[in-house]
Formats: structure tokens, C-alpha cells, sequence
């Protein structure tokens, strides 16, 4: 199964991501693409260096072959609620062209993905940033992502909404992952 764990910055993906690896060794993790573009000399959290993770993001999954056990930790549509939030802020560097290149770009590798696990904030159990998180665009991607899943109608993946401690998402996230539960769905919310 080829999981995309997808949420804003400081949402819990690396640690839902690292917990459900640790008790599941027959998956793959393909960590954040900023850990592989880190070097590339990006400053700034602008349009160039979410276009940048996206096309990264869009041939991890071209290179994913179906059947794969494969976790990943964030997936083209992250980015294209990255470009959207900077649109919506008013951000320098934002492009309607870019971003509308950027959801082809992601819509012809959504049917790689098996299920999509959205993280949103949540809260009930906030994480807390620091103002050098940039909480406005954190916020704003967070907002539009859960847009971009609502619009996104089905694509084969199946969508699923995870809330609650890391705990109780790991176990939500297990459940989903069983093959009995399989199915091509809408949008579940998985709160506890």
C-alpha cells in the first residue's frame, strides 16, 4: 500500500510516520522532500521552494511501483496548499500560473497513491510553534489543504482525516491500513 501522510508544518507527520515504521518494518519511509532539497540553497518558505518539493514529491511517487509498502511523508498536494496559502496571503513570489501547473502536476499522480492520510491541526491536542514557524502560513495551509482534499472528488485513493493524540492517530492509521478496510471512500474523519 503506497500511504501519503499530509498535513502543514508541525502537525505530527514525522512522528506518526517514525511510530507506524517502528511497529511496521514491511514499509518503506520517504521522508519530508525538504530533507533532500535542503542543500539547494532555499531561504525562504516562498514559491520557488514549494515548487521545488512538489515536482520531488510528484516523481517519488512516479517511481513508487504499484503493490509497494511505501510511507511518505508528504505528497504533491502539500505543496500545491503551500502555493495556495501564499496566494491567499498575499505572499511575494505567488503565481496563479504556478499554482494551477503545480495541481495538474499533482492530479496526474494522485492515482498512485493508495490512501492519503490528512493530519490537521487539531485543538484538542495543539502543537505549539514558534513565531519562526510562521504560524499565519501554517494556518493557511492547513486550511487549504483540507479545501484541496474536499475538491479533490475520488482520485482511488482512499482519504482519511486523522485527529487525537499521536497515539490514538497511530491506531487510526493501523485500522486503515488493514485490507479488509479497503475501499475507494470519501473523506473519513478518524477522530477519538
Amino acid at each position: 500500500m503506497r500511504i501519503v501522510v499530509s498535513g502543514t508544518h508541525a502537525s505530527g507527520k514525522s512522528t506518526l510516520i517514525s511510530d507506524f515504521a517502528s511497529r511496521h518494518p514491511e514499509y518503506d519511509v520517504l521522508g519530508d522532500p525538504f530533507e533532500e532539497i535542503a542543500d539547494e540553497g532555499f531561504v525562504d518558505l516562498d514559491a520557488a521552494l514549494f515548487r521545488a518539493q512538489l515536482e520531488l514529491a510528484v516523481l517519488r511517487l512516479e517511481e513508487t511501483a504499484e503493490g509497494s509498502n511505501v510511507i511518505v511523508e508528504r505528497g504533491p498536494m502539500d505543496f500545491v496548499a503551500y502555493l495556495t496559502a501564499l496566494d491567499r496571503l498575499g505572499r511575494h513570489g505567488r503565481s496563479s500560473a504556478s499554482l494551477r501547473a503545480g495541481l495538474a502536476r499533482a492530479e496526474a499522480v494522485a492515482d498512485r497513491i493508495d490512501l492519503w492520510v490528512l493530519l490537521p491541526l487539531d485543538d484538542g491536542n495543539p502543537i505549539t510553534v514558534s513565531e519562526d514557524e510562521d504560524p499565519a502560513l501554517r494556518a493557511a495551509m492547513n486550511d487549504a489543504l483540507l479545501d484541496l482534499a474536499d475538491d479533490a472528488g475520488p482520485t482511488g485513493a482512499r482519504v482519511v482525516e486523522l485527529t487525537g493524540d499521536p497515539t490514538a492517530r497511530l491506531l487510526t492509521l493501523e485500522r486503515a491500513v488493514e485490507p479488509s478496510r479497503r475501499t475507494n471512500s470519501p473523506i473519513e474523519s478518524a477522530g477519538i
